[in-house]
């Protein structure tokens, strides 16, 4: 694909990429197990884990991404080229944010243990912690992050012969009055009156 034309697919990488982070973060992430004994009557029930709690960062860091969106559809080559350095960070701390809960899903869930028990601090809380189950939506972010990073590539590698913004900003000019039209316009009507004044009396006026 010639490299001018990859502004929309760019844009478009950005918006699914940022939107699948904000969407995976609204989620459930893990399914909680509380170790025997620690809350009474709670024991067998697994308490949801949403990447809100695992992971809060995540939605600034999608919101940024959507926010680049607009940025990049306007801004000139030079300024592309400060953007797609944004967004190729901004995609890795998704990417590391994301994965620091999936390679420690015990501190992700601490708050929710805190919530449950009451108990707070990563060593007690982990003490409580029986099993943690994580679901598809922790990868779902990364897969985003990824996304954001590749579209973030893509602004690096093309953005300068990217096609200018087609909106314009065109002055008003207001044109100034014909002081001579309306004397002209006067003048062909006072003709046009002494025409039929000729033709009352009988006289022919294209003599």
């Amino acid at each position: 694909m010639n490299a001018s034309r990859m502004k929309s697919p760019a844009i478009i990488a950005t918006i699914v990429g940022a939107g699948l982070t904000l969407l995976s973060w609204s989620q459930n992430w893990f399914d909680l197990r509380i170790a025997d004994g620690a809350v009474a009557g709670t024991i067998a029930e697994a308490i949801p884990v949403a990447g809100s709690v695992a992971s809060p960062a995540l939605a600034a860091l999608a919101l940024a991404g959507l926010a680049l969106v607009a940025a990049l559809a306007l801004a000139g080559p030079g300024i592309r080229v400060v953007l797609g350095v944004l967004e190729v960070v901004l995609g890795a701390c998704i990417v590391f944010a994301a994965w620091v809960s999936i390679g420690d899903p015990v501190a992700a869930v601490s708050p929710a243990v805190t919530d449950a028990t009451g108990v707070s601090g990563a060593g007690p809380t982990a003490e409580l912690v029986a099993s943690v189950t994580a679901s598809a939506w922790p990868a779902a972010a990364i897969a985003g992050g990824v996304l954001v990073v590749i579209a973030g590539v893509v602004v690096l590698a093309t953005g300068h012969t990217w096609p200018a913004s087609s909106r314009r900003y065109r002055g008003v000019r207001l044109a100034e009055a014909d002081d001579h039209a309306e004397p002209t316009a006067r003048a062909a009507s006072d003709r046009a009156i002494d025409d039929w004044d000729e033709l009352s009396r009988g006289d022919d006026p294209t003599g």
